[in-house]
């Protein structure tokens, strides 16, 4: 029978935990920096990982865990953590449901007090991310920034907004909405936008100071439901940066396979956060699964864009697999 995936990922930390102190010899003191959490849940998860039989003169990784797949990872590009969740046989759909919920483990332990969180509420990993979360009883957050203006059709947009609402909600933090389009025609629209737009213009300034960065990793083309030419872009669009040597994009930023930024025209037609405000945030969060993503998140992991990963299995193979980019 499978586990609940919220055990599951409950498991997970008991057990990545446990690899730190047991296996690696860490401090918990170190546990708890590395992973953002109290040195006080860190000695709870030791305690459970324990009751629980994971650990015994070694650590036991439960079924569909991925301790050592992890580390490598961790260990080949200098991440700060890498979750790998087991999303074998299942659908497109299902994997980003799995993904989803493992980000909400990852999240629910972070530290978010008074922090600014940037979040791509168009991404629908993201939106299961927040559907799976629940609240912050002890801590309050300070702002949820979204990450990029609105694409796609109406109701996409709406979903959007609600899971920022959401996440905000349960951070107990100011929402900063960012209601333009995520895509515009011309830099001149653009201008002419963000100049009668006070809202937005403080929601792109406050990106100058995340904390957390919750990114969208797309492998620049259009994905349903996503419709190009509303408030996104092309596929015409698309494959010209694609020509240019983009083999993926974090929030339309687009970057090569070694992950270097891949400058065009259609940068300016974008509102959202930049490549250097995302990489002054602390914690860089990606989830991405699926062959379809593989260069994608190999450009992103390869450039440091992000520096925290939830992915799946195959992916983190893959990843290993390439190595980091040969300079």
């Amino acid at each position: 029978m499978a586990r609940d995936p919220k055990e599951l990922e409950h498991l997970r930390m008991m057990t990545k935990v446990s690899h730190l102190y047991h296996t690696r010899g860490i401090v918990q003191t170190e546990i708890a920096r590395t992973l953002g959490i109290s040195q006080a849940r860190v000695s709870r998860l030791l305690s459970a990982a324990e009751e629980a039989n994971i650990v015994r003169t070694i650590v036991v990784p439960p079924v569909g865990l991925n301790a050592d797949l992890e580390e490598g990872v961790e260990k080949m590009f200098g991440m700060r953590e890498v979750h790998v969740v087991d999303a074998s046989g299942e659908t497109g759909e299902q994997r980003t449901e799995t993904l989803g919920i493992a980000l909400a483990g990852v999240f629910q332990v972070l530290p978010v007090g008074d922090k600014a969180i940037g979040f791509t509420s168009w991404s629908r990993s993201m939106r299961r991310f927040v559907e799976n979360l629940t609240s912050f009883p002890h801590s309050s957050a300070r702002t949820v920034i979204e990450l990029l203006g609105g694409v796609g059709q109406p109701t996409i947009q709406h979903q959007a907004t609600n899971a920022t609402e959401r996440l905000a909600s349960l951070t107990d933090a100011e929402p900063l909405f960012l209601r333009v389009p995520g895509v515009v025609s011309t830099p001149e629209v653009r201008e002419a936008i963000l100049s009668n737009d006070p809202h937005a213009r403080r929601a792109l300034a406050a990106m100058d100071d995340l904390d957390i960065a919750l990114v969208g990793i797309g492998n620049a083309t259009i994905v349903p439901p996503l419709v190009g030419g509303e408030n996104f872009f092309t596929q015409e669009q698309f494959d010209a940066v694609r020509a240019k040597g983009a083999v993926g994009e974090i929030n339309l930023n687009f970057m090569d396979a070694d992950g270097n930024p891949v400058p065009s025209e259609l940068d300016d037609l974008v509102i959202g956060v930049s490549l250097e405000q995302l990489s002054r945030a602390e914690r860089r969060i990606g989830v991405s699964g699926g062959a379809d993503k593989h260069e994608a998140l190999l450009a992103a992991v390869r450039g440091g864009w992000i520096n925290v990963l939830v992915t799946d299995e195959e992916s983190a193979q893959y990843l290993l697999e390439q190595g980091p980019a040969k300079r």
